[in-house]
């Protein structure tokens, strides 16, 4: 488990899986990963749970992964990368989940929510994937996911040129379903999340396979993406790109 997230099961059979790092805007570490992954795999497992809620802090739902954390653990084979497990947990999840983002989305604060069956945001909220820019490619089976979602042309867009895009873009184009004042959103998620909590659980588990499609082409995604992935963080590019950010990160 991590010190920085918080999990909490309500009476309505909500799990409310909170990511709390303020002093680093809920970037994410291993330890954290590890934990999200756990409390999915615990969602699936038990019948109390009907539905899973993500939520970060207000301003900041995550600004994606801890470079530092990240770097550290890549000199080990990025199968075993708690990132990766937590995106592959992610992607195989039988639980509705649900996103409530407040804030910066950035990486897998974004590409996260593709796997979300509701997903609501703050005024405040700001989505971005700088996977390019970092030396890399995309994660999450969102080189999959986004095309289908917002079109190729604006999925190139957002993903080769990490165009940032805020809550009305993300609701304009059906990345959202709602827009939430900050001081309701998260009540008004937990209050949908119970929605689908109640609602008969197989009809609910039908329902989800058929709206989601071929479950394995966005494993086999995931999976080339990862290999690319992995690839991609040997390469200089990447390697210079982390140094670049930490060096600014090390004089602020």
């Amino acid at each position: 488990m991590s010190e920085h997230i918080a999990i909490y099961d309500t009476q309505d059979g909500v799990r409310l899986i909170s990511i709390d790092r303020p002093a680093k805007k809920n970037a994410l570490t291993g330890a954290m990963y590890d934990a999200m992954r756990g409390a999915l795999e615990q969602a699936d497992a038990s019948d109390a749970v009907g539905a899973v809620v993500f939520a970060g802090l207000p301003g900041a739902f995550s600004a994606g992964n801890d470079l530092a954390d990240f770097v550290e653990g890549s000199r080990r084979p990025f199968a075993e990368a708690p990132a990766l497990r937590f995106i592959r947990q992610l992607a195989r999840t039988k639980t509705p989940m649900v996103a409530a983002v407040d804030g910066i989305a950035v990486g897998i604060g974004t590409t996260l929510t593709l796997h979300c069956d509701l997903v609501y945001a703050s005024p405040a909220a700001r989505f971005r994937m700088p996977f390019v820019e970092l030396g890399l490619v995309p994660e999450a089976a969102s080189s999959y996911l986004l095309p289908r979602r917002v079109g190729l042309l604006k999925a190139t867009e957002l993903l080769l040129l990490s165009q940032a895009f805020d809550a009305d873009e993300a609701l304009r184009l059906g990345l959202v379903n709602a827009i939430a004042p900050s001081d309701l959103l998260l009540d008004h998620a937990l209050a949908q999340a119970g929605r689908l909590a109640a609602l008969p659980p197989g009809a609910v588990a039908a329902t989800r396979r058929l709206i989601r499609g071929d479950q394995a082409e966005v494993e086999a995604a995931l999976e080339a993406e990862a290999e690319a992935f992995e690839a991609r963080l040997r390469a200089p590019e990447a390697q210079a790109a982390f140094a670049r950010f930490l060096g600014k990160a090390k004089a602020t």
